[in-house]
């Protein structure tokens, strides 16, 4: 290994266990560039003099505990800042509400400079360094990491490495002309090689911006723009690309981020007679990002946003001894537990949770019931068929159930992308609408309420009861409702997934210490789940996880064992009063209640949960006393 005499002793340590692997992935992707490579080397030692004490403080603590977000002790909150609370010092003014939710991890969707209607949500970066002027600077982000980090909590950001906007610096240089910075991006003098890469590469949003390439008036050119044409994908195939947004994402880190959200990974690699997905390039580039992670903080996880189902996206885990993203997003659960809600028919779930749950344990996914982003009917629709099921017609049916058009009904959802002629439309709403509460609340029918909110509490349940960790989509803690006034804002009354990103509604958040109220009734129950969740280690990260069989359609039976507990969870997707056909022959007891409940045949109500644990170390130490108690009176 080259070694600089500027570089300390932990920075060489560190750079020792990589230099060659690094160097070998680096040349190989870029024909062996010594000198782009070098400057690599120092951009990383550059943020690591730049790294403050307390964030290595940080990261050498958690070198000696490298799993120390596997152990189920997150729970995640997603959130907008201007939505949740204005700004960033708004939002470090609510930590204590955070806290309160039992949260300790804070995922702050896009913050950083994009211009205003053509950001597509923030997903459209001018400046990876300045943060949007109205939702404060980077003073401020790094004030409140550290105010996070006091308060126990990590914090995560969106890294948009795809692409950046067409008013970022490189973009408008670009424009201007400098070949330099067109070289940085894909451009093209005619439609000759675009119109080749069109007949390969998918179209992402064919309805709303059809193609993957848009011409270019002050360049006079061609660039290529895979999501919408104000997004201008960057060319990872120049090496001063990947090692300048390297330098980004660093940057980003030493701010105090915990967890670097890759967005659009999968896209990063473009290469002409493919579909531009997934090549083999883009695991080579996370590699090395991960390798610039572990040398410079390695406190930092990756969080790779890869939508497919969990069996395809299991490479962006890389190896054990080869790494790429720490954590992944549960897309596929997401979806099939929407499906489920509507059919009231658990087979979709229990076949797709059992691939999720035969995968190794070392992997970790994030799950969750919402996002920011809209429901997309990616099913396995192969496996649905031998059910009678037809995918258009299936789509048809569901985006009709979560718009409260099919009898019986109350979900109040709106499309998104509606494609007529694939009949391919994703769906947008809060999980509390799409759960029915909106529609019992504007009927003032308490008894719907009621049942709306079992269901809504039974899902996160639900979410509680997988491995990795939860993410709670903010308002969801007091079953916050959909938010109709983006149809009166000219910057968003195009994109329903506004839908579901309204602001935090601080009235409604007053009311969950009252449990007469909606708003009391779910915030009580989360907290409660959590609380469960942290005082049983059947919920640790590392527990044997299995689907358990309750000969009923309707309902849903999980089962986990770790260090001699064991949990039986049962959900009850339909809208009867149902029965688990089991037969477990130890003692349990009801996590909910306390109170002594055999798991043979178990009645779930409509819309109602069970967690139903045995403790193996219990019933010994209490064998082990009956026989000391024998002796006695023999």
């Amino acid at each position: 290994m080259v070694k600089s005499s500027a570089w300390d002793s932990v920075f060489t340590e560190r750079m020792s266990r990589y230099y060659d692997e690094m160097k070998w992935l680096y040349g190989e992707l870029y024909h062996g560039d010594e000198q782009a490579f070098d400057y690599f080397c120092s951009m990383l030692y550059r943020n690591y003099r730049d790294r403050s004490r307390e964030l290595k403080q940080l990261d050498e603590a958690r070198e000696v505990v490298t799993d120390w977000y596997k152990d189920g002790s997150l729970t995640g909150m997603l959130m907008y800042t201007q939505c949740f609370a204005g700004n960033l010092k708004g939002v470090r003014k609510h930590l204590d509400y955070i806290r309160e939710c039992g949260v300790n991890y804070v995922h702050l969707m896009p913050l950083l400079q994009s211009p205003a209607g053509r950001s597509d949500g923030g997903y459209a970066v001018a400046d990876y360094r300045s943060v949007q002027p109205e939702l404060g600077t980077m003073k401020d982000l790094a004030a409140l990491t550290r105010a996070c980090h006091e308060n126990g909590m990590s914090v995560c950001l969106d890294f948009v490495m795809n692409h950046t906007s067409e008013d970022h610096e490189w973009a408008r240089r670009a424009k201007a002309g400098e070949k330099e910075y067109q070289d940085r991006y894909f451009f093209f003098d005619n439609w000759d090689i675009p119109n080749q890469f069109e007949r390969t590469v998918p179209q992402v949003f064919p309805q709303t911006a059809p193609g993957n390439f848009t011409w270019c008036e002050e360049a006079h050119k061609v660039v290529m723009t895979t999501f919408y044409p104000y997004q201008w994908d960057l060319n990872y195939r120049n090496p001063t690309v990947f090692n300048d947004m390297t330098d980004n994402m660093l940057y980003l880190c030493n701010q105090g981020i915990d967890v670097i959200r890759l967005d659009a990974t999968p896209y990063i690699w473009k290469t002409l007679g493919t579909t531009c997905r997934n090549l083999p390039q883009v695991h080579t580039l996370v590699r090395i990002m991960h390798m610039a992670c572990d040398i410079v903080c390695p406190g930092t996880l990756l969080l790779g946003e890869v939508v497919m189902e969990p069996s395809k996206v299991v490479p962006y885990f890389g190896t054990v001894d080869k790494p790429e993203c720490h954590m992944l997003y549960n897309v596929t659960t997401m979806a099939s537990t929407w499906h489920t809600v509507a059919t009231h028919d658990v087979r979709l779930l229990k076949h797709q949770l059992e691939t999720v749950f035969a995968l190794p344990k070392q992997y970790t996914f994030l799950n969750y019931l919402r996002c920011h982003d809209d429901i997309g009917w990616g099913l396995d629709y192969q496996y649905l068929r031998q059910f009678g099921v037809e995918e258009v017609a299936h789509k048809k049916f569901l985006n009709d159930y979560f718009r409260g058009y099919i009898f019986g009904s109350d979900a109040r959802g709106e499309l998104y992308n509606d494609d007529p002629r694939l009949g391919d439309a994703r769906l947008c709403g809060t999980t509390a609408s799409l759960c029915g509460v909106e529609a019992a609340e504007y009927e003032r029918d308490a008894g719907k309420l009621d049942w709306s909110l079992k269901l809504d509490i039974m899902l996160h349940a639900f979410l509680f009861t997988q491995s990795g960790i939860p993410v709670l989509y903010s308002g969801d803690e007091i079953a916050q409702l959909n938010d109709y006034t983006y149809h009166d804002d000219p910057l968003k009354w195009d994109d329903s997934r506004y839908l579901h990103r309204g602001a935090m509604k601080w009235d409604d958040a007053a009311k969950r210490n009252d449990p007469s109220t909606r708003q009391g009734k779910m915030f009580s129950a989360i907290r409660r789940m959590e609380k469960l969740r942290e005082e049983h280690p059947v919920f640790h990260g590392e527990a044997d996880i299995w689907i358990v069989e309750t000969y009923n359609d309707h309902v849903l039976g999980i089962g986990r064992y770790y260090r001699g507990e064991k949990l039986i969870a049962l959900f009850n997707f339909g809208d009867q009063d149902e029965t688990a056909w089991i037969n477990e022959h130890e003692e349990y007891r009801d996590l909910w209640t306390g109170e002594p409940r055999p798991a043979r045949a178990v009645g779930i109500p409509s819309h109602d949960f069970a967690w139903l644990v045995t403790d193996y170390r219990a019933a010994a130490g209490n064998a082990a006393k009956g026989v000391e108690a024998d002796d006695d009176n023999t």
